[in-house]
């Protein structure tokens, strides 16, 4: 991608021609067909086409296996969830990265970064790409489009468009979440020659509400949703994100509006997997009882060198004589990042989460760039349930699929609204909720705990040995207020081995310099 304005420039592109990605169900990628608008928006199947990409858009690069034909060039050229990974995780408490420099991510790191830095400025132009994918399609299949169909492709085109706008509201809630004041345009803005607004963070919160509580109703309820595709439930678990982390965004709470979405989706009948390990292997496609909405990875047809093949091949070392990477499904272990040691300190024995490879490897981290110091995780998987390596990860990658939502952190979302004051739940409900997960992970009762043990300190670190490696821990500790401050150090938070405050201003990321030159309505207040 030339560095002219993102936004403006695929905004062009998009009117011009379409990157086809045909898709079934299972978002099977394709050979890549350029046309033009006009061919492409011409029967109902080649909308689902369109769509296909939209949802492959987080996981791949481009039209080809492992990115091939890219889509756009950019500093680094990841995909969407490698970005994401490397802005949630690299500067906290649950990840050391190994290759600081041959990486780029030791910024990311040491909570050091600038408008330049190659990997934000990748996960912004992301962001844009997939915003514009939707704006293009939500053009033809508008409102009239939708009215003007008949029997079962109009049915289909109505869940197409809600689909695509939950997917829109998804991309600009991780614009919110990242980068908080953000350009913003949709599809009844001028194609070409339009300069986008700076919105304020109220306004894109208004906006991704109103879209996500607008469009749940043409969404499938989560008993009648393909595999893959965003269902009622995930709107609702979208929303109730928007609302726990409402008062960092727009400095209102929302907890008792929280409340209500998590309890919206619980009511589509989501029930816990039995087995923890089993969310993050091969065979995880078939937790659709507690997954809520999944990212499909296959190493034949949707080939990513990111997403989880970046998880599970650099999630193990490449330089350890004790660990075999064929014994998680990996032909090659890539040795990218292993755990800090205040993670791996909050798991008590007994606790069935901790999963992480500790032989040979010391706790924490004199050097946070050595192989040999701090655990590998092995939460993450190319093994099938019969125990067999799923694909050739050198050649195809994984065959794991990235649980984008699911029913544990609605459970835990619930408690902390209820915690934090929020109206239409109970302590008591809260508890069960959290105990419920608490005795899959031991196995037995011998980890519940009591009523007065449910504190916001409790819950941070509940969200730690829940959700560790799914991209959420920078949101969750800005929440606590904990991400810059002196209130939770850990080792080399801010590049000193102890650990130390940073500027505050760390915790939003900001717009990268080629955009702001290109968009003379953006600026960063304190970049």
């Amino acid at each position: 991608m030339k560095r002219t304005s993102i936004i403006n420039h695929i905004l062009l592109a998009g009117a011009l021609t379409v990157s086809l990605s045909a898709c079934t169900e299972s978002l099977d990628q394709f050979p890549h067909t350029e046309t033009t608008s006009k061919e492409v928006y011409n029967t109902t199947e080649n909308y689902r086409a369109v769509l296909g990409k939209i949802y492959t858009s987080m996981t791949t690069t481009g039209q080809g296996k492992g990115g091939d034909n890219a889509d756009l060039s950019s500093n680094e050229g990841q995909d969407y969830m490698r970005d994401l990974f490397n802005l949630q995780e690299d500067g906290t408490d649950e990840v050391a990265s190994t290759w600081l420099s041959g990486d780029k991510t030791g910024d990311l790191t040491y909570l050091s970064w600038d408008a330049n830095d190659p990997w934000v400025a990748d996960m912004y132009y992301r962001i844009y790409y997939n915003i514009a994918l939707c704006n293009e399609f939500l053009r033809h299949c508008s409102p009239e489009t939708v009215a003007a169909a008949t029997g079962t492709d109009q049915d289909n085109l109505r869940h197409y468009r809600a689909e695509a706008r939950f997917m829109r509201a998804l991309f600009y809630y991780h614009a919110l979440d990242l980068f908080r004041y953000i350009p913003f345009v949709t599809e009844n803005d001028p194609v070409g020659s339009f300069t986008p607004p700076r919105y304020e963070p109220q306004q894109t919160f208004d906006y991704i509400e109103s879209e996500l509580k607008d469009c749940v109703t043409d969404l499938y309820p989560a008993s009648e949703c393909p595999y893959g595709r965003a269902s009622q439930g995930a709107a609702y678990t979208l929303l109730a994100r928007l609302y726990l982390n409402a008062e960092v965004y727009t400095g209102k709470q929302k907890y008792t509006e929280c409340i209500q979405a998590c309890n919206n989706a619980i009511d589509q009948g989501y029930t816990l997997h039995s087995d923890y390990a089993q969310l993050f292997n091969a065979d995880n496609d078939k937790r659709t009882d507690e997954i809520i909405f999944a990212l499909p990875v296959d190493a034949k047809h949707t080939v990513t060198w990111g997403t989880t093949t970046y998880i599970i091949c650099g999630e193990l070392g490449n330089t350890s004589a004790d660990l075999n990477p064929a014994d998680y499904g990996v032909t090659k272990a890539w040795g990218m990042f292993r755990s800090r040691g205040e993670l791996t300190s909050k798991f008590a024995d007994g606790d069935n989460r901790f999963m992480f490879f500790t032989k040979g490897q010391s706790q924490y981290l004199e050097k946070i760039d050595d192989q040999t110091q701090g655990y590998f995780p092995i939460k993450w998987t190319n093994m099938t349930d019969d125990g067999q390596q799923a694909s050739n990860t050198a050649d195809g990658g994984v065959n794991t699929d990235f649980p984008l939502f699911r029913l544990a952190d609605v459970y835990l979302m619930y408690a902390e609204a209820v915690v934090r004051g929020g109206q239409g739940g109970s302590l008591n409900q809260a508890l069960d909720y959290v105990n419920a997960l608490r005795r899959r992970a031991f196995g037995n009762n011998s980890g519940n705990i009591k009523v007065n043990e449910l504190t916001t300190d409790f819950l941070l670190d509940e969200r730690a040995r829940e959700l560790y490696l799914e991209c959420q821990r920078r949101t969750d500790l800005i929440r606590f207020g904990a991400f810059t401050t002196s209130k939770y150090l850990w080792q080399w938070k801010g590049g000193t081995k102890e650990g130390m405050a940073v500027d505050n201003k760390y915790n939003i990321y900001p717009i990268p310099t080629t955009d702001l030159t290109a968009n003379p309505n953006l600026y960063n207040e304190n970049y």
